[in-house]
């Protein structure tokens, strides 16, 4: 299983940035996927989840109003559309997949998820 994430970058703030992931080597629709992101000296905290059919969404608090998720289950690809960043959005973005994930409650920890892309770079200038 690979997770292969891309599109990171520096932009300054209010601008806008799109990452992606694209798996390979599962059947990505068994998969609901999530965001993480960890920024230097502090712990990964959770960003945003899809469900296997993208139908339903999720989002931090924190993150609300400004970004989307998506995901192309031809393509086996999820997408961040970040809108609107701030200096403190700055971090390393992760995607992970959660095989069969639970229709009772949302994924938000890091060891609820069963593989992980390596993390592409967000820095948000002031």
């Amino acid at each position: 299983v690979q997770l292969q994430a891309s599109g990171g970058g520096t932009v300054q703030a209010g601008g806008s940035l799109r990452v992606s992931c694209e798996a390979s080597g599962l059947t990505f629709r068994n998969y609901g996927m999530g965001w993480l992101r960890q920024a230097p000296g502090k712990e990964r905290e959770f960003v945003t989840a899809i469900s296997w059919s993208g139908g339903s969404t999720y989002y931090a608090n924190s993150v609300k109003g400004r970004f989307t998720i998506s995901r192309d289950n031809a393509k086996n690809t999820v997408h961040l559309q970040m809108n609107s960043l701030k200096p403190e959005d700055t971090a390393v973005y992760y995607c992970a997949a959660k095989l069969f994930p639970s229709r009772d409650h949302w994924h938000e920890n890091s060891d609820e998820y069963d593989y992980w892309g390596q993390g592409t770079q967000v820095t948000v200038s002031s």
